[in-house]
């Protein structure tokens, strides 16, 4: 992993966390190319990780073993189209994050069979903490497999998924999750204003209480319904609140929207085909 150089292809937040995190984790920022348009985000990323940035795609690729492809999934067909020569030329790994964007399609626009890895990382990997979704064709090597994990590894914790089909429920239960955990807490801090408490007493409620639940879930060793179980005592206020969201439909509401999420991640596969 040391000897291999690394091109993203995109420099937004993802690739800059990324980036971050290969830094810290030992890679030499001459090993690393970015290819990004926009001439603030290269300048920001060479001032600030000392990577080798570019403007056109090509020249950055030419110089990757592996290429990450950090862009929009509505804009990834083109790009990869672009690249089909060099990709045909240099055989790299193409790691690719783009929500609902298959295998087979990233092979047909890079014209033709390539080792590749989709990757569906979520956005705590800013801060170090995300978890990344991964699969790989069979194309993927051993050696690649393991290089496409310590990328993604530098943004937090990875899960390998062995069918492909599932990178969808991937990307509803884990890509989109952080908004569904800041959807409740902008929920819980507008009640608890309602209720009478000063903005910042219940913004710091709601977030500590995010945060240790949280911990609570990774530490503990048990099931989130065992946690649960052991907080909500008989007829207590806890009991109340679960009763309330449950007479609601809470669970199959959750399920209802992350059915939605994995939805519109094949329409965006078909949309972009």
């Amino acid at each position: 992993m040391a000897a291999a150089s690394i091109t993203f292809i995109g420099g937004g937040n993802m690739a800059r966390s990324l980036i971050a995190g290969l830094i810290r984790q030992g890679t030499a920022p001459a090993h690393i190319h970015v290819a990004e348009p926009v001439a603030e985000l290269r300048q920001a990323l060479a001032d600030d990780f000392g990577v080798q940035t570019h403007d056109n795609a090509s020249d950055a690729a030419a110089q990757g073993d592996v290429w990450l492809l950090a862009v929009k999934p509505q804009v990834l067909r083109g790009v990869c189209q672009s690249l089909q020569s060099l990709a045909q030329q240099h055989q790299p790994l193409a790691v690719s994050i783009a929500a609902g964007i298959t295998s087979a399609q990233l092979q047909r626009w890079l014209g033709g069979t390539l080792p590749v890895v989709r990757a569906m990382p979520n956005t705590p990997a800013l801060l170090g903490a995300g978890v990344t979704g991964l699969y790989a064709t069979a194309a993927v090597s051993a050696p690649q497999q393991a290089q496409a994990e310590q990328i993604l590894a530098s943004a937090g914790r990875t899960v390998w998924i062995d069918d492909e089909a599932l990178m969808d429920s991937v990307t509803a239960v884990s890509g989109s999750g952080p908004a569904y955990v800041f959807l409740l807490a902008e929920a819980m801090e507008a009640a608890g204003i309602a209720q009478g408490l000063p903005a910042d007493a219940a913004r710091t409620l709601v977030v500590q209480t995010l945060l240790g639940a949280s911990r609570m879930l990774d530490e503990a060793g048990e099931s989130p319904a065992e946690l649960r179980r052991r907080v909500t005592s008989p007829n207590g206020t806890t009991q109340a609140a679960i009763e309330s969201f449950q007479a609601d439909g809470f669970e199959r509401l959750v399920s209802k929207a992350l059915r939605a999420a994995q939805q519109r991640g094949r329409e965006l596969s078909a949309a972009n085909d």
